[in-house]
């Protein structure tokens, strides 16, 4: 008896000696075991940056979200409860089942993403074990397609995808946070042990897009295409003296609100990415290249008659004859003959360097993800016409960006500046042309929009605008050009203090509705800079032809009244109500894509 109550005794002290080692003295690994039970490290979500435009309104905002989660280890003891689940989250029953199975070995499965936190709550309501939701993010448009391709969309992570989002998403997104929290039986968390990391959210930005304008250059887009029954366009703003992008518009565009399936169509951003031959927009800059080289004056006399030539196996044409003109007549006309006569005066490596000076064939530098240099060969594989067509617009190809960079160059006293979509950032100017010439082409330019010019519809009353008009056939698939179009205006106003360059693009008007660059892009230029230089308070520097109009319309008015004075003088509309407002008259045109 003693031999075994002594030994029942040291087994009663072997047992007291372990347990007060395993619990009090080398306890770490229980306690873990322990910890692992109730204890979890769990994120803490935080909000990507607001993207507001150059006045601080808000284009993309990160609004909270509730996502309804669930343990399928926990849900698949509870058979019972899943049809309920399946009603509340208006889903089919076979489907969550299905879902819950194939990860019963999981304890994590999103059942609802980024919901309104009341239906969460409602979902939660049912106190269905193993049932939980968490704090999230979902991103917000409030200018909807307006600014669809320039802003880009987030995925359901709220990682950039597409435009600025995507350019700027390391900016934009914020850094996740830590915390330990205690859990019930139940798996419900019931008390926060500890911050392990803060949350940080992301930081702001602030664009050069101005919200008014983008909406003015969206609208009288749309405006332009149902009028012309057109199949896409593009527009850009560009702040001449900044390179800041103030407008930025594509169609056909999408809603990033509601992103579905995926239409690589309306999903890209046709101003930086998609290519066009530029046509007579080209031929300010070719006669910019023949006056820097001193071949020619403005006033030097060039016979473009009879109004044709033959080059190699093709016929480069004229609209009409237009005889002997001057340089400055060559632009107001739109001669395609002579661009090519100027361009013959030009040695090849200077005049595709000169092109080459103006943005033309390099990437703009904007940062917009998946921008394009476009296409401009060297010398060397150029061919017979190749020159001859360049000095047009034909045999290179550029994007709407592009094309309204160089114009803000022509207006910015040949300084070339790197495009930017962010507010405040500088980007360094090139000098890629003597400022006096650069003078003399805007003021060859200005006639283009006067009487006898090709773009009277793009006119501003009270303004002086310089501008090209553009008719480009568009390539097809049989190697040839075919009698579909791509209309161009691109222009720079006021030209006395250059404030604004813009480019309109609509690409395949209806040839029936007129498809000239002066009637179909024209009339968009004319709209959109009517409103934003009222909106941006810019002086008039044409006061002597509103005053004359003004003039003419009191006379009208007091003839009208019999003599009495009537109400006044009427201002122009700020802002017109559709596109194409102004006064019809016939463009002056030329066959193989000039004006």
């Amino acid at each position: 008896m003693i031999l075994v109550g002594g030994t029942l005794g040291l087994c009663a002290l072997a047992l007291v000696g372990r347990a007060l080692d395993l619990q009090v003295i080398n306890n770490d690994f229980y306690r873990a075991q322990g910890d692992q039970r109730i204890l979890r490290e769990i994120a803490i979500p935080t909000s990507r940056g607001m993207i507001t435009d150059r006045n601080g309104e808000p284009l993309a905002v990160s609004t909270p979200v509730e996502s309804v989660w669930g343990n399928p280890q926990e849900l698949l003891k509870h058979p019972g409860q899943i049809p309920l689940l399946a009603r509340a989250l208006d889903v089919p029953v076979d489907e969550l089942t299905r879902k819950l199975s194939q990860r019963a070995d999981k304890e994590f499965v999103y059942l609802k993403r980024r919901i309104n936190p009341l239906q969460a709550r409602a979902i939660l309501a049912h106190d269905i074990p193993g049932v939980f939701s968490q704090r999230e993010y979902r991103r917000f448009y409030p200018q909807g397609d307006a600014v669809a391709h320039v802003l880009g969309f987030t995925n359901i992570d709220d990682r950039g995808q597409e435009g600025l989002e995507l350019a700027f998403d390391d900016w934009l997104r914020g850094t996740p946070g830590a915390k330990r929290v205690i859990r019930d039986s139940r798996g419900r968390f019931v008390e926060n042990v500890e911050l392990i990391e803060a949350a940080r959210p992301g930081h702001d930005l602030v664009l050069s897009i101005d919200r008014r304008i983008q909406y003015l250059a969206h609208r009288e887009l749309r405006n332009a295409l149902t009028r012309t029954g057109a199949s896409a366009g593009s527009a850009v703003v560009l702040d001449i003296a900044t390179g800041e992008v103030l407008a930025m518009t594509n169609l056909p565009s999408y809603n990033p609100n509601a992103i579905g399936v995926r239409d690589a169509d309306a999903y890209r951003n046709r101003a930086v990415t998609d290519v066009v031959e530029p046509g007579s927009t080209m031929k300010p800059i070719t006669v910019a290249a023949a006056l820097s080289a001193g071949v020619v004056t403005p006033g030097t006399l060039i016979d473009v008659s009879p109004g044709y030539m033959s080059l190699g196996r093709y016929t480069i044409s004229d609209f009409r004859n237009y005889g002997v003109q001057t340089v400055t007549g060559l632009i107001t006309k739109s001669s395609n003959l002579g661009a090519v006569k100027l361009s013959e005066r030009l040695p090849d490596e200077y005049f595709y360097e000169f092109i080459r000076g103006f943005g033309y064939g390099q990437a703009p530098g904007s940062g917009f993800p998946g921008e394009t240099p476009g296409v401009l060969a060297h010398p060397e594989d150029w061919s017979g016409s190749s020159k001859a067509t360049i000095s047009y617009g034909y045999g290179l190809s550029a994007t709407p960006l592009q094309i309204a960079m160089a114009y803000a160059a022509l207006g910015n006293g040949g300084r070339l500046i790197a495009p930017t979509f962010v507010k405040g950032q500088r980007n360094e100017a090139e000098q890629v042309l003597d400022p006096a010439v650069a003078a003399q082409v805007m003021r060859m330019m200005q006639t283009v929009t006067e009487d006898g010019g090709t773009a009277t519809q793009a006119a501003i009353l009270g303004y002086h605008v310089a501008g090209k008009t553009g008719t480009a056939r568009k390539y097809n698939d049989t190697g040839g050009y075919s009698r579909r179009y791509v209309s161009f205006f691109a222009g720079v106003v006021p030209v006395e203090n250059p404030r604004f360059s813009m480019a309109v693009v609509i690409d395949d008007p209806d040839p029936s509705t007129g498809y000239y660059g002066g009637m179909v892009s024209g009339p968009v230029f004319k709209n959109v800079m009517e409103g934003a230089l009222r909106l941006m308070d810019v002086a008039p520097d044409d006061i002597e032809t509103w005053l004359a109009v003004q003039a003419a319309e009191d006379a009208k008015r007091l003839k009208a009244n019999n003599g009495k004075p009537g109400h006044g003088p009427v201002l122009p509309t700020p802002i017109p109500v559709a596109a194409g407002a102004g006064a019809l008259v016939p463009a002056v045109s030329t066959a193989g894509g000039a004006q």
